[in-house]
């Protein structure tokens, strides 16, 4: 059926719904993502059958899509054609007007929970266990709040840090492009994945640092950085996996350097990348 094969796609490329997911023709679904917090619905996708099966699917969280088509008639007809690409234009309309919409959502609950957080100080457990100070982070209870903002200064959503490290973002929040600032941009702006690992780099650099939250998310970030500062060194401060295969901190920062013009620092923990 192409029901199970638009699924098999999905969990190809790692978006494996959490529950059954029970596929209604033309309409956009949300649903969680197997490994995905309780209660967040993340992921989405958009399924047609006809005239030719095809669908896209994606995730809200980390920015990922994907489309998917199933075998094409041996005589597709003009009309058929035309068809086939008014739904590919409707689960694109679907897809970002849904998203548009939940990222608004997730900004009005963000400026209630700033109305009640705090600044955050050094005796944070998080904080005092890195051996990094709070560059104006906040609190909100017993966790850190970092805010993500694009480059207007719009912030779209928070990372949530409890004392124990556990981390987690407010649902439905725009990320992609998003990032922390520590400092002012001089003439070099460094990028770093993590909160801890970006105090890190500015207590020894003193250098601006734009904290990305993750590292699929440094190419968008510096992308967004070199079309604001076209000017500036941009460094990325690249996280070393050397014990994950693939690498992911590394690759992932070359891709983005790569994207934008900048230089790669790697930290040497005395094996290879």
């Amino acid at each position: 059926m192409s029901e199970d094969s638009f699924l098999a796609a999905m969990s190809a490329a790692g978006l494996v719904p959490h529950a059954d997911l029970h596929l209604v023709p033309g309409e956009l679904q949300r649903f969680r993502v197997r490994g995905d917090k309780a209660g967040s619905r993340n992921g989405w996708a958009v399924f047609h059958a006809d005239p030719v099966p095809g669908g896209a699917f994606g995730s809200w969280r980390t920015g990922e899509s994907h489309t998917w088509r199933g075998q094409t008639p041996l005589a597709e007809t003009a009309r058929e054609r035309a068809l086939r690409r008014r739904q590919i234009e409707d689960r694109y309309r679907q897809q970002v007007a849904a998203q548009a919409s939940m990222q608004a959502s997730a900004r009005e609950r963000l400026a209630k929970l700033l109305r009640v957080a705090r600044p955050a100080n050094d005796a944070h457990p998080y904080l005092l266990a890195r051996g990094v100070h709070a560059y104006g982070i906040l609190q909100l209870r017993d966790m850190l709040m970092i805010l993500a903002r694009d480059t207007d200064g719009v912030a779209h959503t928070a990372q949530f840090i409890g004392p124990d490290g556990a981390k987690r973002f407010l649902t439905g929040g725009r990320i992609q492009g998003c990032y922390f600032a520590i400092g002012r941009p001089t003439d070099t702006i460094y990028l770093a994945e993590g909160y801890s690992t970006a105090a890190t780099v500015f207590e020894a650099t003193g250098a601006a640092v734009a904290a990305c939250f993750s590292c699929g998310n440094l190419k968008a970030v510096a992308l967004a950085l070199r079309a604001k500062f076209p000017e500036l060194r941009l460094v990325i401060a690249a996280d070393n996996d050397a014990g994950t295969p693939g690498n992911p901190g590394v690759r992932h920062a070359f891709e983005a350097a790569a994207a934008a013009g900048a230089l790669v620092a790697v930290p040497d923990f005395g094996g290879e990348c």
